[in-house]
């Protein structure tokens, strides 16, 4: 399935028509139509993915899920801190150990 007939298939389901879908993400006269032909902007596209509330990834055909959230993943830094095969710099420096358990003592409220 192309990104064009992806975007036609997610526009469908949410009851959009591709001229509305191309008003609401604010994109040129006929944009979307310009798709089957053409290949998309990011900027365009990740528009297009905001008003579809789903992710840029599944509009391209990377991923079956459309969830916005599916490739993000929170790394809790105090985990991250204490795994001693992270680099952790800051300004392309890295952390000297004694500023890292400065860090540390923040984190767990000064503790």
């Amino acid at each position: 399935m192309t990104t064009f007939e992806r975007i036609k298939k997610v526009s469908k389901e949410q009851g959009y028509s591709l001229t509305k879908l191309n008003d609401k993400a604010g994109l040129g006269t006929n944009s979307i139509y310009h798709w089957k032909t053409k290949t998309p902007s990011t900027e365009s596209l990740s528009k297009v993915a905001n008003v579809l509330h789903v992710s840029v990834d599944y509009l391209l055909g990377k991923t079956d899920d459309p969830d916005i959230n599916a490739k993000s993943k929170k790394v809790d830094i105090k985990d991250a801190m204490q795994d001693d095969y992270t680099i952790m710099s800051y300004g392309g420096r890295e952390i000297p150990p004694e500023e890292l358990e400065m860090i540390r003592r923040i984190l767990d409220g000064g503790k």
